[in-house]
């Protein structure tokens, strides 16, 4: 089967709405995540996302407290914290959120909540959306943040399936 590399990118606070907490990304965004990079948590490396050709990647936009450490050891690489959503966003979050319909139906009451400007339809909602990317580089899938991670998986392990499937009988 095709490998999944989990992948967190930490980020601040971001929004997106309109309707279903699962989206298929079929937009017709050019591009592919391999043009961007990030650096590790500690700052040591910038990883290039190139380096994941190939491979099914899943990106997490994560609570900014969430930090190895008190027994907590991750198992997957994160990076250090950056904007998801408003002006100073980071390149490869306006291209996955540009390449997927919103999830999601409203970012709630903003008032004294959202913290960035401009505010756009297809803002991430919350601490960990997320999206899966498949092995050509371009989003495949959005999931609202509060979509169960036993369906995540689900969907991510259908997403593999079909993929792998596909390639035996191509």
């Amino acid at each position: 089967m095709w490998p999944l590399v989990p992948l967190l990118l930490l980020g601040l606070l971001r929004p997106c709405a309109a309707g279903a907490l699962l989206t298929q990304c079929e937009s017709p965004t050019d591009g592919t995540i391999y043009k961007y990079q990030a650096k590790t948590l500690n700052g040591s490396h910038t990883v290039n996302f190139s380096d994941y050709k190939g491979k099914s990647v899943l990106f997490v936009n994560v609570a900014t407290h969430v930090r190895p450490g008190n027994g907590f050891v991750p198992n997957f690489l994160l990076f250090e914290k950056g904007d998801v959503n408003g002006k100073d966003e980071q390149e490869v979050f306006t291209f996955l959120k540009n390449s997927c319909p919103p999830v999601g139906d409203s970012f709630g009451n903003p008032i004294n909540r959202l913290f960035w400007e401009p505010l756009k339809l297809n803002d991430i909602k919350w601490n960990f959306e997320k999206f899966l990317v498949g092995p050509d580089g371009r989003p495949v899938m959005r999931w609202h943040p509060r979509v169960n991670i036993s369906e995540v998986r689900a969907g991510i392990r259908k997403y593999l399936l079909e993929l792998y499937t596909q390639d035996i009988f191509d």
